[in-house]
């Protein structure tokens, strides 16, 4: 299972946010490209990017921060984008800059004929951002609610060729308070492609559930504020997580 490191960007820095109010976010480094080089040094093998600003304003506000961890890092990680993406053009950019995936959110939920022509224009590229609020979706930076059920549109956007879902429950997110598991286990059960999840992991306790349950269809788990505060320490989770990994695939 990979853990993968979030980068948050807002007016250029990277922050973390608690259950993503933009008026609370703690700024942990200035210099995201310095950020990334941090986990890729102590074993990252992905890196997870969010454009906060460009999340809300429906369009890239952190394009400059995102060519300059893909500048530092190079192909040595694959990385995962999201926040703002909601045309073909902006896709495009990307992929060429050298982002590997690009996540489509809120315009997924609100245009699902975008997604669709995204993944045929760019296979192997796209992913799909669910972020749940009691169950339901909610949409532009989560400050709205919608009434899709998860689990609905988790099945819909399958069929149309996306590489993964990320799942977020917002009210673990940067709460330090411990992953939703059943839910994240209940969507992974249902679906074909692998579910990634995200919000609320605080320690190593963390990850060895995320890893006891991976079978179902959990590829990975993303950590921001835990790696951020130190309450979890990156490089042991990503050891832990490959140990309980080939352990797991020893006993077979």
């Amino acid at each position: 299972m990979l853990i993968i490191p979030a980068i948050d960007l807002k007016d250029g820095h990277c922050v973390r946010l608690r259950q993503g109010m933009m008026e609370d976010a703690t700024v942990f480094s200035e210099d995201p490209a310095a950020m990334a080089l941090h986990w890729l040094n102590q074993g990252a093998r992905r890196l997870h990017l969010v454009d906060l600003n460009g999340a809300f304003a429906g369009r890239p506000k952190n394009e400059a921060a995102v060519r300059s961890i893909v500048e530092a890092v190079g192909l040595d990680v694959p990385i995962q984008l999201g926040g703002g993406i909601r045309d073909l053009e902006i896709i495009e950019r990307y992929l060429d800059i050298g982002v590997t995936y690009v996540i489509i959110g809120t315009a997924a939920v609100k245009t699902p004929g975008f997604l669709h022509e995204a993944c045929d224009a760019f296979p192997g590229h796209i992913m799909v951002g669910l972020d749940a609020n009691a169950g339901k979706v909610a949409v532009d930076g989560w400050s709205k609610v919608t009434g899709h059920d998860v689990l609905d549109l988790a099945k819909r956007f399958e069929g149309y060729g996306i590489e993964a879902i990320i799942y977020t429950d917002i009210g673990r997110d940067g709460m330090l308070s411990g992953v939703n598991i059943p839910a994240t286990v209940e969507l992974a059960r249902e679906l074909t492609v692998p579910v990634i999840a995200s919000g609320g992991i605080t320690n190593l306790d963390d990850v060895h559930a995320l890893c006891a349950v991976q079978d179902n269809g959990i590829a990975g788990a993303i950590t921001g504020r835990a790696i951020y505060e130190e309450t979890l320490n990156f490089a042991a989770a990503q050891k832990l997580a490959d140990t309980l990994t080939t352990n797991r695939n020893v006993k077979r």
